[in-house]
């Protein structure tokens, strides 16, 4: 694995507060209906993308996940104000304003969406490494998915040909304890989701995803071990999300109380203290992170606002390849 530095902390920091208060600025608009439909943060979960883009090869490797989805793309290499603007339906989105807050995709930067059917990824991100296998590239497909989602037929069919076939992908279940509001003693007789994979003889464990170290540690043993050919993993990422399931949550299915300790093990906040006791920075230093933090999410919400929405024709455009498609009245 790359080494952890002083570059990789700072890195971190800015990275993981960018994505916090890029979303923190989607809740704010949303409730001003300049963003529809539904949306779902990832406010908590932030250390699970930036130990992961520690150890992935992004010349490479692939990512593919949920409706959770905003930041992935982001840190994957795509350009924010796009992300931010396909939230708003606007033409300069990354889908031309298509596909809203629960499908972005960047092909370019190897993500793959950014879906909405509960565990539809799964046997998507098979596919992926399927590809990868046959075409006999060094990629590696990370397929993330939620607690809720880890109850799926598809996530057993996909373990099976995944094992079988010995495919390069790693599979992540972003634990945060709650399938929408149902916690996960509520939905099996165990709370050990990794231990799904032991059906399959698959390499599988619990990760400490509070922690961006414990994240790349893991995330690392796993591309090693499918670059090798040794087929998959199955990672159960343990996390927490501090908003509801989405904006219209209104979370009576937990305390404040359970938020507020959670809070106290935030991974920007960790990283923020190793930051400070090894002095890898000065206050004034983090001052000057957290000002370009705030003046970059303000240009991406001014880029959003200012962008045009999609023509009418645009419809017909992005749903048929062949310009004079024959039942078009």
């Amino acid at each position: 694995m790359k080494k952890i530095t002083k570059e990789t902390y700072l890195n971190w920091y800015k990275d993981m507060l960018f994505w916090r208060k890029f979303e923190d600025k989607l809740a704010s608009v949303y409730i001003q209906q300049k963003v529809r439909g539904f949306l779902h943060l990832y406010n908590g979960q932030e250390a699970i993308l930036a130990g992961a883009l520690h150890a992935m090869d992004l010349s490479h490797d692939k990512m593919i996940t949920a409706y959770r989805n905003h930041v992935q793309p982001i840190g994957m290499g795509e350009d924010p104000k796009r992300v931010m603007a396909e939230l708003y339906g606007k033409a300069t989105g990354t889908s031309k304003g298509m596909g809203g807050s629960m499908h972005i995709f960047s092909k370019e930067f190897g993500f793959y969406g950014g879906h909405g059917i509960v565990g539809g990824q799964i046997p998507l991100g098979a596919g992926l490494a399927f590809a990868d296998k046959y075409k006999g590239s060094k990629g590696v497909t990370l397929t993330c998915f939620g607690d809720g989602a880890a109850r799926q037929g598809s996530l057993h069919e996909a373990f099976n040909l995944a094992m079988l076939w010995k495919l390069p992908v790693i599979f992540i279940c972003e634990n945060n304890g709650y399938a929408m509001g149902t916690s996960v003693d509520r939905t099996a007789n165990h709370t050990d989701i990794w231990k799904l994979g032991l059906g399959y003889e698959m390499p599988c464990g619990p990760v400490d995803a509070m922690n961006p170290i414990k994240v790349a540690e893991a995330i690392d043993e796993a591309l090693e071990r499918a670059r090798r050919g040794d087929g998959p993993t199955f990672l159960e990422m343990k996390t927490y999300r501090y908003r509801g399931h989405s904006m219209s949550d209104a979370q009576h299915y937990r305390t404040k109380d359970e938020v507020e300790e959670y809070k106290k093990i935030d991974p920007i906040t960790q990283v923020l203290d190793i930051i400070k006791e090894n002095n890898y920075a000065t206050d004034e230093e983090i001052d000057v992170i957290n000002k370009e933090v705030k003046d970059k999410v303000k240009e991406c919400e001014k880029f959003a606002e200012e962008s045009p929405y999609p023509e009418t024709q645009q419809l017909y455009d992005m749903v048929y390849e062949q310009e004079d498609y024959p039942f078009i009245s």
